[in-house]
């Protein structure tokens, strides 16, 4: 394997779990910004209380955006093969 075509791999995959993950951990995020202001207004520090959440949010986008994350996967997939096949060719 050339040195220009595992870099080029290698960064289409890095790039891939960046954009696919970036709504799960937008979320999770959100939701946890939210409930520690609530929990800062409310003076209740439970820890517990922030986790639950955060997997409710994150487990919601994840079955909501499944679709789009199966194209993402399967046309970058294809797009790598392509250029492995156009490289060695």
């Amino acid at each position: 394997m050339d040195q220009a075509l595992f870099l080029t791999v290698f960064q289409k995959a890095l790039l891939l779990i960046m954009i696919v993950s970036a709504p799960i951990l937008l979320s999770a995020i959100v939701v946890g910004l939210a409930i520690s202001i609530v929990q800062s207004v409310t003076q209740i520090q439970e820890q517990t209380l922030t986790f639950v959440p955060k997997i409710f949010a994150a487990l919601l986008v994840l079955i909501v955006s499944a679709p789009w994350i199966i194209d993402v996967f399967t046309e970058t997939t294809r797009e790598l093969f392509d250029y492995i096949k156009v490289f060695i060719s």
